[in-house]
């Protein structure tokens, strides 16, 4: 096994002199993640490993790499290689913990259709947090076949960030689909989000060798069921892999600070511009967002859109810390629990 071989698979140079210091080991992706089961992807074999021996080791996610001892076929996880271009949110509920949604990832397509499911709000939350993860976003509008006007849709998705590519297409066509394949070469690793019913499990077929389950999009709101439920890596006819994920009926945004300032470059270039430092944006003398919106340099959606995502990110990000700081706090205590039982126990003895 040599790096060319795992260059197929997405293996990166800069991991190579980690897995040097362990020659023996064999790296391998993850091809799925289950909650006490994985599968693993090597350039030759594949591995199935059973999480329940490492509770709590390994906070793994598809698209993973991970250096494995293997003996008579059974896989051991030495290590995970450092990760780049993880996407991931806060956490559906009331629980303020971080959901992985892939990691190594090259480009992130959102998929919207062309129908009452576009949605700009939507889709600048994703691209905060693929900005955020310095992974290339590229918006694809399904179901064009299905639209008298695709440009209504276009043009606004194209709007939100300079140089963002936005491609239309007929999921069901695949000429219309292989404009896709600038981003799905042999070792590029891409990942497919966006809401049920959009089309992405038929984008998929339209890909990939491997055939994914399909429901239409209920009448009346375009939207869908998930017919995809877990996340997993599948093979590309361009060479390259595609992470496919479930359908999100919620989006919430961890602390992403550089991806929405990347994201709303128009809107950070008027901040710090008021006569007062202090100014709240709320109507005050000397406001420079009130006059780039009076002026139409900048619209009142772009900056209401702005101001929610940063109160919701800010809001997350101080949840999860906290959550983290309590975990944190128990471990301290569960330990020192323990420290004192051995002592006391010892003292009996």
């Amino acid at each position: 096994m040599n790096p060319e071989q795992l260059s197929r698979l997405g293996f990166a140079e800069h991991w190579q002199a980690v897995w040097q210091a362990r020659p023996d080991a064999v790296p391998a992706r993850l091809a799925r993640v289950d909650r006490s089961r994985a599968v693993a992807w090597s350039v030759d074999q594949v591995f199935e490993i059973d999480l329940a021996l490492y509770p709590g080791k390994y906070d793994l996610t598809v698209g993973d790499w991970l250096l494995l001892e293997v003996t008579d076929g059974v896989a051991l996880p030495l290590e995970r290689l450092p990760r780049h271009g993880c996407i991931q949110r806060r956490a559906a509920g009331e629980r303020a913990d971080q959901q992985l949604i892939a990691a190594n990832l090259d480009t992130l397509f959102i998929v919207s259709s062309c129908n009452t499911d576009f949605s700009l709000e939507r889709l600048e939350r994703y691209l905060a947090l693929a900005l955020d993860a310095q992974v290339e976003p590229v918006i694809v509008l399904t179901k064009m076949d299905q639209c008298d006007a695709v440009q209504d849709y276009v043009g606004p998705a194209s709007a939100l960030s300079p140089g963002l590519r936005v491609e239309a297409v007929n999921a069901k066509d695949p000429a219309s689909v292989e404009v896709l394949n600038a981003w799905c070469g042999a070792g590029q690793t891409v990942a497919l989000v966006g809401s049920s019913g959009v089309g992405k499990s038929t984008l998929i077929n339209a890909l990939c060798d491997d055939e994914q389950d399909t429901q239409q999009a209920r009448d009346g709101d375009d939207k869908g069921r998930h017919t995809t439920t877990a996340r997993s890596l599948h093979w590309l006819r361009a060479g390259g892999l595609i992470v496919d994920t479930p359908g999100m009926r919620e989006l919430q945004l961890p602390g992403c600070e550089d991806g929405l300032d990347a994201l709303f470059e128009d809107v950070v270039g008027h901040l710090g511009q008021c006569r007062f430092n202090d100014c709240a944006h709320q109507g005050e003398p000397g406001c420079a967002i009130a006059a780039a919106i009076d002026s139409g340099a900048l619209s009142q959606r772009r900056w209401q859109s702005y101001e929610k995502l940063q109160r919701e990110q800010a809001q997350n990000a101080r949840s999860i810390a906290e959550r983290n700081a309590h975990d944190k706090t128990l471990t301290r205590s569960y330990k020192r629990y323990q420290r004192e039982a051995r002592g006391v126990k010892g003292r009996r003895s």
